[in-house]
């Protein structure tokens, strides 16, 4: 802390202030809760049910790696399917009732491959294993239990075949061949594939559609990408679609399309200031029963009054926490809940809608007292122009927004660009709390959610008016006494390691310390090094971001590595190898270019990691070497 004003004071009063300080810095370190508590993997997490509810499934460390396990509802032992030691599984479901799939990439390089295990452990292997294959899942084919439809770039790089595979044995066959301009594919109830949406002209989003699936995909509605139509699932008459629609308006809304015709029929739900995010049916009653949207928490929209009641009377039972639903069973009478908070990782419980019982099953992270976790409260300001950006600002425990005053201060806009910050537990949120560290996340323009207008405002603005917003953010908590100016850092990740990269150029005094975490520095070679399933949209892309030869000058002007000669501020970066995403010569060229200058970068690259360190020793390493990096600076 700065002690310059104390050493204008006299005598003894100054020996009350120093130990005051010192207490202070006791109480601090007495409450410093184990960085590990914060980052190692979930005692027991991802619960989800069996289609016949006989079983719950789970996923929980072995050997530190998050593996899944399968546990008949009413005993107490479980059984271990998986013994993956390299990698964490990303993600799983059941396939029927008696298989789960799984999916899992190689050192992080995002080259997703479906794997397939009976839940007694047998048949276990990889149905999509091929070099330098990303696989994704279009339909899971629930009527239909030794099935699923994925697309692979097996054929092209650059875009995705569909296929219908064979969960138990790996056969396949192509459904369509993508033409090199489809983006994603959508089936009907059937498991027919019907909907095409492809790019074309670079810029302008089609669908396409067909009555069955011997017919050829015909395009029923253009529109510029800002316009988007996004069909979620067919009518129950496998006729009209319900989706997401923002034709016409600035906010997406829940809307019939006559998907064959290429229009809207009817608005069933929309909101005045945020966009429909989420559609949800019951596939078993076959009816709409809400839509979500996310003001500064998760709101819904209910169509149908049992679900209405089934959400009341978790409530009920629930109190503050918030819940989601993570699965049921095929007769939808057995659900399995996730609840969490700001403070809390939250637990699982299984939930018995006939009989409204409510049983917990398990704390995902039993260590965290959220008693001892920071509250996070929604914030806004405005930024330089008059545009409202709405936010989050986490205090240190004990302080609220009346008195928190002069604290130090973690600025960490999010990564995206085109994505948001919500409220729930963070847990680097809540570690760098735990070490008395304000927080100040801020949507910045561009971020989702608010419409298509603040979308739209966020295009060619990188490292300019977006990163006035964050700028402006800062001044917020200076102007209104919150943060000491002189102890500040910036962090974030992907395009937040780009705003903090960029943030230390264009306000070098601003900051005392910086964080870059996989982040962009160089707009030229970003461009460059793209993954190749996304070059079909680089024309979108050179819209929204700029286009490396008619932005030449703007491009050379926002790129950190080319202005490093205007940073003075102590940096730490951290990459993984095998980003695909985000190329780890980013990093390597801001790296080099401060080190020319001598200017303090401290540098960590883990070669088994990709966008993001996932595995739990890497994440120790990096949370333990950013918190010695911003002791140092801010607090020493």
């Amino acid at each position: 802390m700065k002690r310059n004003s104390i050493l204008l004071l006299a005598g003894t009063f100054i020996m009350f202030i120093l130990f005051d300080l010192f207490t202070s810095n006791q109480i601090m370190a007495q409450n410093q809760i184990p960085l590990e508590d914060f980052f190692k993997n979930p005692e027991k997490s991802g619960y989800q049910i069996s289609p016949d509810g006989k079983y719950f499934s789970f996923t929980a460390p072995y050997e530190n790696r998050m593996n899944i396990f399968v546990q008949k509802i009413g005993k107490d032992k479980a059984t271990r399917l998986t013994s993956e030691t390299d990698r964490d599984i990303s993600g799983y479901y059941w396939a029927n009732k008696d298989r789960i799939l799984y999916l899992k990439d190689d050192g992080g390089d995002e080259n997703w491959a479906v794997y397939g295990v009976d839940k007694n452990g047998k048949n276990q292997k990889c149905l999509t294993c091929f070099e330098g294959v990303r696989t994704q899942i279009i339909d899971d084919l629930q009527d239909i239990p030794d099935e699923i439809i994925i697309g692979l770039n097996k054929r092209n790089p650059q875009v995705f075949d569909p296929y219908r595979l064979n969960i138990n044995t790996g056969d396949m066959n192509m459904l369509a061949e993508n033409p090199g301009n489809i983006q994603g594919w959508m089936t009907d109830h059937e498991g027919k594939l019907r909907v095409a949406i492809a790019i074309v002209d670079g810029v302008n989003t089609q669908i396409l559609y067909r009555d069955t699936e011997d017919e050829e995909f015909v395009a029923t509605l253009t529109t510029n990408f800002k316009e988007s139509v996004n069909p979620v699932f067919f009518d129950f008459e496998n006729k009209n679609v319900y989706a997401t629609s923002n034709l016409g308006r600035d906010k997406s809304a829940v809307v019939i399309f006559d998907v064959k015709n290429g229009k809207e029929l009817e608005v069933l739900y929309e909101n005045d200031n945020y966009d429909v995010s989420g559609v949800f049916y019951s596939r078993k009653r076959k009816v709409l029963t809400s839509a979500s949207f996310v003001s500064w928490k998760r709101e819904r929209y209910f169509f149908d009054d049992e679900t209405k009641t089934l959400f009341d009377n978790l409530n009920d039972k629930l109190g503050e926490y918030e819940l989601g639903i993570s699965g049921s069973n095929d007769d939808e009478n057995m659900y399995i809940i996730r609840t969490y908070s700001d403070r809390s990782l939250g637990a699982y419980y299984l939930y018995d809608k006939e009989k409204n019982e409510l049983t917990k099953i398990h704390e995902v992270s039993p260590w965290i007292d959220e008693n001892k976790m920071a509250n996070v409260y929604p914030i806004e300001y405005g930024a330089r122009d008059g545009l409202i950006i709405p936010g989050y600002l986490t205090l240190p425990k004990g302080l609220t927004m009346e008195t928190a005053k002069n604290l130090p201060v973690v600025v960490n806009p999010h990564g995206g660009p085109w994505a948001r910050d919500n409220w729930g537990f963070n847990p680097e949120i809540q570690f760098l709390a735990n070490r008395g560290f304000a927080v100040l996340q801020m949507n910045f323009r561009g971020s989702t959610g608010y419409g298509r207008e603040f979308m739209e405002k966020s295009f060619k603005e990188w490292g300019l008016d977006m990163q006035n917003d964050i700028t402006d953010g800062v001044y917020w908590l200076i102007n209104n006494g919150i943060a000491d100016k002189d102890n500040i850092a910036i962090y974030g990740a992907s395009y937040g390691g780009y705003a903090t990269l960029q943030g230390i150029v264009v306000t070098p005094t601003l900051y005392a310390a910086a964080v870059d975490y996989v982040g962009v520095s160089n707009l030229f070679t970003f461009m460059q090094t793209i993954p190749p399933y996304w070059e079909p949209m680089l024309d979108m892309m050179y819209e929204m971001v700029g286009n490396p030869e008619t932005d030449k000058t703007q491009f050379e002007a926002t790129s950190p590595a080319l202005n490093a000669h205007k940073m003075i501020t102590p940096l730490f970066v951290a990459q993984g190898a095998n980003d695909p995403r985000v190329n780890i010569a980013e990093s390597d060229q801001i790296v080099e270019a401060l080190k020319k200058r001598g200017i303090e970068v401290e540098y960590m690259v883990k070669d088994n990691e990709g966008h993001g360190f996932h595995n739990e020793e890497n994440r120790f390493d990096f949370y333990r070497a950013m918190e010695k990096f911003l002791v140092l600076h801010l607090m020493d």
